[in-house]
């Protein structure tokens, strides 16, 4: 495992759009604007059940992520990685504290109905950090 190198690390703290990109099972890319979180060791998303990018990292746990910091598009983490972990445990507070982060509310709105919160763990296996 790499860590995330400590001069752009904040960039996962701030509310900043990331880009993850998947393996469709034909082996082309899938790439899905997400919001993106970190355990300090590990790269955190959150999705629901079923979509595109949840079908192909649980075929394919190959993945890569790239994100700039709002303030300075030019301050960017390039990341490729593996889904290590995929669990529903903790994935609605998860969502919530998200939904926090990114849109300054206590709950994520668009829940819908039967929707089942999935949280993928990436392990960072190689790091790019751009100014």
């Amino acid at each position: 495992m790499t860590s995330l190198p400590a001069s752009h690390a904040d960039i996962l703290a701030k509310p900043a759009f990331a880009h993850l990109c998947t393996l469709m099972p034909d082996g082309s890319p899938q790439a899905s604007p997400v919001w993106v979180d970190t355990d300090g060791d590990f790269v955190i998303v959150n999705s629901a059940a079923g979509r595109v990018k949840d079908r192909n990292m649980r075929n394919d746990p190959r993945v890569a992520v790239s994100v700039c910091d709002p303030a300075n598009p030019y301050r960017a983490l390039m990341i490729r990685g593996t889904v290590v972990d995929v669990t529903t445990e903790g994935a609605d507070a998860h969502i919530d504290t998200m939904a926090k982060k990114y849109m300054g509310v206590d709950r994520y709105p668009y829940r819908q109905p039967g929707e089942v919160r999935v949280l993928y763990r990436i392990r960072v296996d190689r790091v790019s950090a751009m100014g």
